[in-house]
């Protein structure tokens, strides 16, 4: 009863959440055509730049703190309704998945080479356990699930998978598009292996990147948005099984490893 009171003492916030998502659906996706490929802008986009840049202004007093600490809340309950899209989705693609073979499934460990580059340059700017958050996976909707449900989202942990899921929307999109066209027009990879890669577990991403695959091999189109559908299915479904057993345990293992060389001895061992 205490929280739907302090749910419902915030319906200012819904309603201009509501009128800012119904605005940034009808706009639509923009497609702006560059030497090197298509860059798209998501409505996912401009809703989370409309919503900071209104959280700045000072008159909107229902967009502050105490809205923001009810609205981290409906982080989880929105994740939990995409993971249980995400697990019917995984189960009716599961005949194309087997049929793809093993490579769609080893890729995942592909994924695991990032902590490796990203955890140190983190460290190296300053973060501390907020570092893990941002570099044990890409840090899309299941990871943020999995993080808010082991730290909590106001954990340093909650609010570094949070930061990278915020810049992967509003630069993910425009790098992933751009990387797979520059790619394919260098053609050191076959334009399967590319459409694979697209499937990183971010629709957006996904989308954006396979649309510009898409462009450069037209008479592949069919068979790229195959592969990074599925792809992309896949990093979803078994990508957070990876993080679980394997990324979010060797992310914390190189922490309490590295952690000392770059904020001293106990660093690893008091946080």
């Amino acid at each position: 009863m205490e929280n739907a009171k302090k749910i419902l003492k915030c319906w200012p916030l819904h309603v201009t959440l509501l009128i800012v998502v119904v605005a940034c659906e009808w706009i639509n996706t923009i497609k702006i055509p560059t030497p090197v490929g298509n860059i798209l802008l998501l409505p996912m986009l401009y809703a989370i730049v409309i919503t900071l840049v209104l959280s700045l202004q000072k008159p909107i007093k229902w967009m502050k703190q105490e809205a923001s600490e009810v609205s981290s809340d409906f982080v989880v309950f929105g994740i939990s309704l995409f993971l249980a899209k995400v697990a019917v989705t995984s189960g009716t693609q599961i005949q194309q998945v087997i049929e793809a073979g093993p490579a769609l499934i080893l890729q995942e460990f592909g994924n695991l080479g990032t902590i490796v580059l990203a955890l140190p340059f983190a460290l190296l700017l300053g973060f501390k356990r907020e570092s893990v958050g941002m570099t044990h996976s890409i840090c899309r909707e299941p990871n943020v699930g999995y993080i808010a449900q082991k730290y909590g989202l106001n954990s340093p942990e909650g609010r570094g998978v949070m930061t990278t899921y915020v810049v992967g929307t509003l630069v993910g999109t425009i790098f992933m598009g751009v990387m797979a066209s520059f790619l394919a027009t260098i053609n050191i990879l076959h334009p399967y292996a590319l459409a694979m890669a697209c499937g990183v577990g971010s629709g957006s991403m996904m989308a954006a990147s396979s649309a510009s695959l898409a462009a450069v091999f037209p008479e592949m189109a069919d068979q790229i948005t195959a592969y990074a559908g599925t792809s992309n299915v896949l990093s979803n479904a078994d990508g957070i099984v990876m993080t679980v057993l394997i990324g979010l345990p060797m992310c914390n293992f190189l922490y309490k490893k590295l952690a000392p060389l770059f904020h001293g001895k106990d660093a690893g061992k008091t946080e």
